[in-house]
């Protein structure tokens, strides 16, 4: 067999690992699209996770690939990238979101990404590899996005309140069970744009490490799109169902009105994240948003010890799948 034949199968079975991290992306945070909607009643699960998965798959015709660019080009120098470095970040990211579907903690899909590129990256050339402005861009907005979907979400509280005020409660609950599929089905989109573009700029990261794209191409290829849109819909229609009960019960009880407005607010600020490039964590935002309604209502309707373990995770994600992507790494580069 040829170096190049050995390089293609290669990039092959790497292409094929990311699109199982894709996968289990939306399996993993299937949750933050569904949760709200599946506990309030409004969808049976079954419904839901095909409902997402089809708003999840439509979003690759809504949104630029600003958020994959990112990922391919802004995190590391590209020219330290090769077939080691994509091994070791997909094997850091795919564990760590193993371990916390597992034990039913919504952490960030997305970080752990990041942070298994940025562990491998540290062990093969050292911190002076990375790209200082991506990696802080991202750090910031691990407390941007929850920051702006606890505000928004419970600025539609309020304002939602204060407009319906004097509606009876039983009309209320009627006219948001229908409003809360389309902030559910916004949600999804949002999801899809922002999680779907992380996996694609991962794989356009090892073509061009590998010679199968051009650094000069303004986007990767037509296939990559496709199949990273396709493999996240996938997996949120298998759906993360332990992560639902913590995102839906178990943080604060929610109705459909508040579904409606911590969904809004999410989807509005994954839908400005996208926009500018930053990939953001849905899981994140979606918490931010649920606390904000929560807290609206009164400050002990959230159950605030749920709401700590949740950041402690969100806290260790990036360091956690950094260590295990430095470790991969060493174990492909030492076999291989």
């Amino acid at each position: 067999m040829t170096t190049v034949q050995a390089t293609l199968w290669v990039v092959v079975m790497l292409v094929a690992l990311a699109l199982v991290f894709d996968f289990m992306n939306g399996f993993h945070d299937a949750a933050n699209s569904i949760a709200t909607v599946v506990s309030t009643g409004v969808l049976k699960p079954g419904q839901a996770v095909v409902f997402a998965a089809f708003f999840n798959f439509v979003a690759i015709f809504v949104f630029h690939l600003s958020v994959a660019a990112t990922v391919g080009k802004g995190i590391a120098d590209p020219s330290v990238i090769d077939v080691h470095v994509v091994f070791g970040a997909l094997i850091g990211a795919i564990t760590w979101n193993v371990i916390t579907w597992y034990y039913g903690i919504p952490s960030s899909s997305s970080h752990a990404l990041i942070g298994g590129i940025v562990g491998a990256v540290i062990a093969k050339a050292g911190v002076g590899a990375l790209v200082a402005s991506g990696i802080m861009r991202t750090v910031a907005f691990i407390f941007v996005s929850p920051f702006l979907g606890f505000t928004l979400g419970s600025l539609m509280m309020v304002a939602v309140a204060w407009i319906f005020r004097r509606t009876r409660p039983s009309s209320v609950d009627s006219w948001f069970r229908r409003l809360q599929l389309v902030s559910a089905g916004a949600y999804s989109l949002g999801h899809g744009g922002n999680d779907a573009q992380k996996t694609i700029g991962i794989i356009w990261m090892l073509l061009i490490a590998t010679g199968y794209a051009a650094k000069s191409d303004a986007a990767p290829p037509t296939w990559v799109i496709v199949s990273c849109y396709a493999a996240i819909g996938l997996g949120t229609m298998f759906g993360g169902w332990r992560i639902v009960k913590t995102m839906g019960q178990k943080i604060t009880k929610l109705k459909p009105v508040g579904g409606f407005c911590a969904e809004t607010g999410g989807a509005m600020t994954l839908f400005l994240a996208t926009m500018l490039g930053v990939p953001v964590s849905t899981t994140h935002t979606i918490t931010g948003a649920i606390v904000g309604v929560g807290s609206v209502q009164r400050a002990s309707a959230v159950r605030w010890g749920v709401a700590g373990n949740i950041v402690w995770a969100w806290v260790l994600t990036i360091p956690a799948s950094a260590f295990v992507a430095a470790v991969a790494y060493w174990v492909s580069f030492t076999l291989f």
